[in-house]
């Protein structure tokens, strides 16, 4: 009780060296304009009358105000062209409709060319131009180069000779920023606003308004990302990114800009009759959701539903709030069995979600042609994993049936045969084997046997064929919870078991494989001490929160560092099998093409004749690489729509 009074007491008289006088609101000074910027205190800055230093930074910003010659005519177009060619690089950014473009160089003795080209004053062959300008004989630099590539090759012109991407290489040099856009870099950069990018609004460069602001911040955005190269160059190279970045980033653009121009065909026939099967099963098990209530409700409101299960039905429940009781996922799985009517919620919302999603969103997203493009990004994910958006179809379920079903609507278009489905298996798994160098479990990869039971066995100390399924799928879990961070009790929520238990196998597992143990206390001490892990090809992600006075903050930074160079590996090893293996399809001559990368799988419509020299060539491409102490596994299936491929 003592104790207690004595930690509830606020101390009055801490030894703290305070003076007020110090700690009194004042104007802010200049210096804190480029941590306004960076914050994006926009109204702050306006509102403060906050101006740059005057006297600049080291990397003070470049005068992005330039002279620009506008090319008309033919035959001055062809002398720039050739300026081009002679270039070290030209800068280059183009309207989203390719109606305008603007490229800067230095052509040598210190003067500089500023070329703007615009479809509306232009008076020779337009198409020939840009594919002139973007053709292989001129070194490019730009700014998001797949998006430019793919619009490119949508207008049936060339998309060569691109050299560095500045959106890449930020993303490269910080993966956890989320923001590449131009002015945002610039202003990082060199602690200076960007003029509005209204270049960019529609009608800007309308022949009947004035666009004097548009071409002026047009050049502006040029200019901008030729100094940003000049900061972010050297950068990677300081880091020990260019090899990444010139290997894997650099050159999956130009794949991920095909593949998004291809597309997926979809069955348009299948995709209705799943909407109307999970319609069916919805409105069934409403119907028993109503006769487990003992009425009817509004299913999806939350409030009503929990003073049915909560109120009426008196199920265990957390704290009731303004708005009533939570019935979250997290909530309801933890009640699935303590009534049925929990359970039939649970289907029902799936039934739901897979209704609005995917039987009826992937049909809104529907091209005229029957085929739907996803676009990739590539500096979204802060381990280096590619995403997919509009749709997103990265996240397609493949646990369930009902999820699986929608696979089977995908199926091989026009002129192509069939499907294949090309995954690596347990490359975590292997990725972690081998960063750790632990012995035994390198043994269990190369030991050809059904790995989790060898595992189990090891761990368990009992022979494999006495393996129970549930040591089996015990040790899976670890196994796995182990490569993507899961806390001990994670493990144990996933398992169903005690924490205790859960700890316990840990430890056993950890015995058995000392080296893995000893490989993931150094990621996190090295984290704390570096600020960052890297990957097996040295991609970097930043962890400030290992430094957080928060201990929550504190352990979910050790946990994504225990899984950032894993996971981040793995997608580095995906990105080279992707180049590698659309190099080898191209260079053999096949009309076979990637269509979707889903995380450690790649889909492959396959062309007339190619299905065997198709799958050998995409198998030996994921599996070489990297070169590993355990050897990289690639499972295959070749099908009709792309479940059956994947089975």
């Amino acid at each position: 009780a003592r104790h207690s009074y004595w930690l509830a007491t606020i101390v009055t008289d801490a030894p703290l060296s305070f003076d007020p006088a110090e700690n009194r609101v004042q104007e802010p000074t200049p210096a804190a304009y480029p941590l306004f910027l960076k914050l994006e205190f926009s109204k702050l800055i306006e509102k403060m009358g906050l101006r740059p230093e005057e006297t600049a930074p080291a990397d003070a910003a470049p005068d992005v105000t330039v002279t620009a010659e506008r090319i008309t005519e033919e035959s001055r177009a062809r002398e720039v062209l050739e300026l081009f060619r002679k270039a070290d690089h030209v800068t280059v950014l183009a309207l989203p409709d390719l109606s305008g473009v603007i490229a800067d160089c230095d052509t040598g003795a210190d003067t500089a060319l500023s070329a703007e080209f615009f479809f509306e004053r232009y008076t020779g062959d337009w198409n020939a131009l840009l594919n002139a300008l973007f053709a292989a004989d001129i070194k490019k630099v730009s700014h998001n180069v797949k998006d430019l590539m793919r619009t490119l090759l949508e207008n049936g012109l060339n998309a060569e000779g691109f050299m560095f991407d500045t959106a890449l290489a930020a993303y490269l040099v910080d993966a956890t920023s989320g923001k590449y856009e131009i002015g945002q870099l610039f202003a990082g950069y060199f602690h200076t606003e960007l003029v509005k990018p209204v270049h960019l609004e529609p009608d800007a460069f309308s022949l009947l308004g004035d666009v004097t602001a548009a071409e002026a911040a047009f050049h502006s955005y040029t200019s901008a990302v030729d100094a940003l190269y000049g900061v972010l160059a050297p950068k990677l190279k300081e880091l020990d990114l260019w090899d990444l970045y010139a290997t894997a980033e650099l050159p999956l653009c130009r794949v991920l800009a095909e593949m998004e121009l291809a597309g997926c065909r979809v069955d348009k026939g299948a995709l209705v009759s799943f909407g109307e099967m999970l319609s069916e099963k919805a409105a069934a098990l409403e119907q028993d959701i109503y006769n487990m209530a003992g009425e009817e409700f509004n299913i999806n409101s939350p409030k009503q539903l929990g003073e049915i299960l909560f109120g009426r039905l008196g199920l265990p429940h957390g704290k009731k709030t303004k708005t009533g009781w939570s019935t979250n996922a997290d909530v309801l799985e933890k009640l699935r069995y303590e009534a049925p009517i929990v359970g039939a919620v649970l289907e029902y919302r799936q039934y739901a979600k897979l209704k609005s999603t995917y039987a009826e969103g992937l049909l809104k997203a529907m091209d005229p042609d029957g085929r739907i493009r996803t676009r990739f990004q590539m500096t979204v994910t802060a381990t280096g994993r590619l995403s997919s958006t509009e749709p997103n179809l990265q996240n397609i379920p493949n646990r369930d049936p009902a999820g699986r079903e929608i696979r089977s609507a995908f199926v091989p278009g026009e002129g192509f045969e069939s499907l294949l489905s090309s995954d690596y298996s347990q490359v975590e798994l292997r990725i972690m084997a081998d960063l750790s160098g632990d012995e035994a479990l390198i043994e269990a990869f190369r030991s050809g046997k059904d790995f989790h039971k060898y595992v189990a066995s090891l761990v368990y100390g009992v022979p494999v064929d006495e393996i129970t399924s549930d040591q089996r799928s015990h040790v899976k879990a670890m196994s796995y919870g182990l490569a993507y961070g899961l806390s001990t009790y994670g493990l144990s929520q996933q398992l169903g078991i005690k924490p205790g238990e859960a700890e316990s196998l840990k430890q056993q597992y950890f015995a058995t494989f000392g080296k893995v143990h000893e490989y993931l206390e150094s990621l996190v001490s090295t984290a704390r001490e570096k600020g960052y892990t890297e990957t097996i090809y040295g991609r970097r992600r930043y962890f400030p929160g290992l430094k957080s006075p928060n201990r929550a903050v504190r352990d979910a930074a050790e946990r994504a560092a225990l899984n950032a160079p894993i996971q981040g590996s793995a997608a580095d090893i995906m990105k080279i099998a992707m180049i590698r293996a659309d190099d080898a399809l191209h260079e053999s001559g096949l009309a076979s093409r990637i269509i979707l990368q889903i995380h450690d799988e790649l889909v492959v419509e396959i062309a007339p004749g190619e299905a065997e020299q198709a799958t050998a060539l995409v198998k030996d491409a994921m599996e070489h690489a990297v070169d590993m102490a355990v050897p990289l596994d690639v499972s295959t299936g070749i099908g009709s729509d792309w479940q059956l491929a994947a089975h």
